[in-house]
């Protein structure tokens, strides 16, 4: 991949070389894998994966994430068949949780969804770096996700799984991108665009 940069309007991304960046070509090459191989996600991966989550940024750095990893094969076969969009083979499963009680800053508090997301992401790009892959399953707002995961997963009342993420060695392979499309920017001020027109 490479990567260009002239004007603020005009930046590219192609895929045709390899990205001189290694951060820039991890974050690229992460993407939701959908089939896993049947080998088991090795503890330390997964401990390094819930490092790099606790290393995202938080409201007032109040850190109201709690995780919860499943790799239980009964509980896997739970979630598979209980959640709709759940249907993935991966033999691990991490629960990202948001725990608005370890904010000790009343406004911090709001921000939870926030900050489990950025925690989130932290784990999908450095499962990219370990080798592995996986696939971010939305739980909350929907009632009835938050409720079975919750059920499965044992959580009390006061804390909300925010999403689920399968973990495991690839069985697919998908090629590095991005999604970059100018007409979303706008530079200084909001600026009506038609899809895929750059802003001038």
């Amino acid at each position: 991949m490479k990567v260009k940069m002239s004007q603020p309007d005009t930046f590219t991304m192609t895929l045709d070389q390899p990205v001189q960046n290694p951060t820039l070509e991890t974050i690229l090459h992460r993407r939701s894998i959908r089939k896993y191989t049947d080998q088991s996600v090795e503890p330390e991966k997964l401990d390094l994966l819930l490092q790099a989550a606790m290393a995202a940024p938080s409201a007032m750095n109040c850190k109201p994430w709690e995780f919860v990893v499943v790799t239980d094969p009964d509980k896997l076969a739970l979630f598979r068949s209980r959640l709709i969009f759940g249907n993935r083979n991966a033999p691990a499963a991490i629960v990202v949780c948001g725990n608005p009680r370890l904010s000790s800053n009343p406004a911090a508090r709001l921000f939870w969804v926030e900050d489990c997301s950025a925690a989130t992401e932290n784990i999908l790009i450095s499962a990219v770096g370990l080798g592995l892959g996986t696939v971010w399953v939305g739980v909350h707002p929907v009632a009835e996700f938050v409720r079975i995961v919750r059920k499965i997963s044992g959580l009390p009342r006061h804390i909300t799984p925010l999403g689920l993420i399968y973990v495991g060695y690839p069985a697919e392979e998908k090629p590095s991108r991005t999604q970059y499309d100018a007409s979303r920017v706008h530079w200084q001020r909001y600026k009506k665009t038609t899809p895929g027109e750059a802003q001038k």
